[in-house]
């Protein structure tokens, strides 16, 4: 198989993202003294100004992270809620029967800025000044351009200039789209940035002092105000055709903390895993391995047809569980423990066969009966794109992510999303939109991920950790809305299982299913379908044809972002891998 590039191998410290400046400020950071705590914040701070496409301030960050002092595993929940006016009587009142995916109403809290700096402020030994310095950089002297940013842009052109006129203002600044390579500056963002920081020194001398009070001006300060006021004067056109006003308000925001929670956690093989709770998807990566582990991964070898077929099967069954069964445990039920139990997953890996199955099949936990969400008439109609930006005209890929291990073995896997230039309009005055994570609740009153004020959309992004019982320790992840937790679980059993190097595990072809409902407006399904990248083996695909799987063939290097990060205490070494589609992610360390 080729090899995009060598896996990484050091001593020091290890980093891994989406984008390579984003890698190399974490690596300063590292040079510098920093921590992986340290380093984590700074490049995700650097993500929200070079991958505006793809994240920002107003969007969301979930992280999981092992702390060597503490000597445990960690989640950092930065999802924000959605608002106290948020009811689905308040919706069907406007007469939609699904939140739309872009413009004002789907606003959450954005949550990511309050995730970055507990991670800074508890984890981390750095000050904000030094940890923003970097991203202000950036904002103010300008980044080059991805082409994916240009086509974002371009495609939003007309949008921005006729109603999101901030958004005009800072993304056609030079009259136009920026063509690719082109410096783009951001001077709004950085002006936020840099008040947050004089903000955050005026209050306090102290390290620890300072963070809390930029979280205090971000949350119940400067943000917060200009972001009440615009969306209670402001209604914008968003994918319904009509205009619509945001339910955020400033209380909302001051009533929201970032917070720190246990994981979840399956025993795969010599692996401990730690996923997010299911106000994330991540249960489901754990429910892949579960039933996975009942079948001889290492003897099929990865990239083999009887290897795609049984994870694409086992993939059906746990996102049909995702669909029915998931949502914010401080609301509904937290079925985990049932859903992970061997024998659960045993009852319901005799439903996986030599073909492959066209039916939807949730199971069905203690006997319970399953509930799935109506969509609507979003379901069956034609995507703008808009909803989910991995269906846009900027490709696959809606996310960022980074992961962090340092020489003193702290890990960090973050996956920052939301807030996409694309897909709402600039909050005037401060250089950055909001989130549209509320699109993936639903209006149907009984279902566990129903609309609720003060509820957390059961979020897509999914980072990872995972422990071996001989002490190596794991960190990666991969952007991709509903993919992420079938490329990163592909990734993690080939490495576990076969025993590949990162690198090796990342260039291998990679595949997905979309039999499910998908996460984003608007919530379309595509039954027994398998995307594959067309560089996958001939006599491969055409045995996956033969057990009747409707498989589509993608271009050759299309699928997947992933990075991936390691401690391997035994070699006394770290470790990186990173992506080489889309030629944006890159791995840095010594």
């Amino acid at each position: 198989m080729f090899l995009t590039r060598p896996e990484l191998r050091g001593t020091f410290g290890m980093i891994a993202s989406t984008h390579w400046l984003a890698s190399a400020a974490g690596m300063a950071v590292l040079e510098r003294g920093g921590n992986a705590f340290d380093a984590a914040v700074a490049a995700g701070f650097v993500l929200q100004v070079v991958e505006p496409h793809l994240n920002g301030p107003g969007g969301d960050m979930p992280a999981i992270v092992y702390s060597a002092q503490r000597d445990r595993v960690e989640v950092i929940c930065g999802q924000g809620p959605a608002p106290r006016a948020a009811t689905i009587e308040r919706l069907t009142e406007l007469g939609l029967d699904a939140i739309p995916g872009d413009g004002l109403l789907p606003a959450c809290v954005p949550g990511a800025v309050g995730g970055w700096l507990l991670l800074l402020r508890d984890y981390g030994t750095w000050r904000l000044r030094d940890a923003l310095e970097f991203a202000i950089g950036y904002a103010e002297q300008g980044f080059p351009v991805v082409p994916r940013i240009s086509e974002a842009i371009a495609s939003c052109e007309r949008r921005f200039r006729e109603d999101w006129t901030e958004s005009a203002e800072i993304w056609l600044a030079s009259g136009g789209p920026p063509a690719p390579g082109a410096l783009l500056r951001n001077p709004r963002l950085a002006a936020t940035y840099r008040r947050l920081l004089a903000e955050a020194e005026a209050a306090a001398d102290d390290r620890e002092e300072q963070i809390e009070a930029a979280r205090r001006a971000w949350y119940g300060g400067f943000v917060a105000e200009a972001i009440d006021r615009y969306l209670r004067t402001t209604e914008v056109v968003d994918v319904t055709g009509e205009r619509h006003a945001g339910l955020l308000r400033a209380e909302d925001m001051m009533g929201w903390r970032a917070t720190v929670e246990r994981p979840s956690v399956y025993e795969y093989g010599e692996w401990r895993v730690h996923k997010t709770r299911p106000w994330g998807q991540g249960p489901v990566f754990l429910q892949q391995l579960a039933l996975l582990s009942g079948f001889d991964l290492a003897a099929m070898g990865p990239g083999s047809a009887d290897f795609v077929h049984t994870i694409t099967e086992c993939a059906k069954l746990a996102f049909a569980d995702r669909e029915a069964w998931y949502g914010d445990p401080d609301f509904v039920p937290d079925l985990s423990a049932e859903l992970l139990a061997g024998t659960y997953a045993a009852q319901r890996r005799r439903l996986v066969g030599q073909r492959a199955s066209m039916e939807f099949r949730p199971g069905s936990p203690g006997e319970r009966e399953p509930r799935l969400p109506e969509y609507g008439s979003a379901a069956v109609s034609e995507s703008s794109g808009v909803g989910d930006p991995t269906l846009g005209p900027a490709g696959p890929g809606d996310t960022c992510h980074v992961d962090v291990v340092d020489r003193w073995g702290n890990l960090v896997s973050a996956t920052p999303s939301g807030g996409w230039l694309q897909s709402s309009p600039a909050i005037p005055g401060l250089g950055f939109c909001l989130g549209t994570r509320a699109q993936i609740f639903n209006l149907t009153a009984s279902h566990p991920n129903a609309l609720a004020p003060g509820k957390r959309p059961r979020t897509t992004l999914s980072p990872s950790l995972a422990i071996r019982s001989d002490g190596l320790r794991l960190a990666f992840g991969t952007p991709g809305a509903d993919q992420q937790d079938q490329w990163s679980l592909t990734f993690f059993v080939t490495v576990a299982a076969a025993g590949w190097d990162l690198q090796r595990a990342i260039d291998a072809p990679m595949f997905h299913t979309e039999h499910f409902p998908r996460s984003f407006y608007p919530h379309e399904v595509r039954p027994g379908s398998l995307m594959v990248e067309e560089r996958m083996p001939d006599d491969v695909v055409g045995e996956l044809l033969r057990r009747g799987h409707d498989l589509r063939l993608r271009p050759a290097w299309s699928l997947g972002r992933l990075s991936a990060v390691a401690w391997d205490a035994g070699a006394r070494q770290v470790r990186a891998a990173a992506n080489p589609r889309g030629m944006q992610g890159y791995a840095v360390g010594r």
